[in-house]
């Protein structure tokens, strides 16, 4: 088999697997991702580092199979917290995964926090938004999401009204 043939067929191969990932892309509904939990983790000096539990919903036909996470957590329009995984794994067609990213939030953002909240016109109501990427392959780059929503204090218990 000459080299050519065998470039050739390389090159033919390559280009099957864009067309296939190009097309897995089209028709998709997003991921679902809602926190599901946390719980600390120890830090480095004055940082705050806590371990993210995200409960991973696939509403399409066909698995994801992922190579690592990265998030970034949002508090009143302000970066918060940020977080890398290496981890892998699949979330099943039709179906969801528990995954845990390990969170980082530096002191500063803490502190731009405590003044965003003293600022707050609505009192007790705070709007975080979780933006998102699962590495999948080369093709893709990545499946992304976003959720955001409100924080209520007095739901969760924590205001003192």
């Amino acid at each position: 088999m000459s080299i050519f043939r065998v470039l050739a067929l390389v090159a033919a191969l390559m280009f099957s697997g864009m067309l296939s990932s190009c097309a897995s892309m089209f028709g998709s509904d997003p991921l679902r991702v809602n926190i599901v939990g946390l719980s600390p983790l120890s830090g480095q000096g004055m940082e705050t580092r806590f371990t993210l539990k995200l409960r991973v919903q696939n509403p399409n036909d066909g698995a994801i199979q992922y190579s690592g996470v990265s998030l970034d957590l949002l508090l009143n329009g302000l970066l918060f917290a940020s977080g890398v995984s290496a981890q892998s794994g699949t979330v099943p067609r039709f179906g969801e995964a528990v995954i845990e990213v390990p969170m980082t939030v530096p002191a500063l953002a803490a502190m731009r926090q405590a003044l965003s909240v003293a600022k707050n016109p609505t009192p007790g109501e705070y709007p975080y938004m979780m933006r998102g990427r699962f590495a999948t392959s080369m093709w893709t780059g990545g499946t992304r999401f976003v959720e955001q929503g409100s924080l209520s204090l007095s739901s969760l218990g924590l205001a003192g009204e």
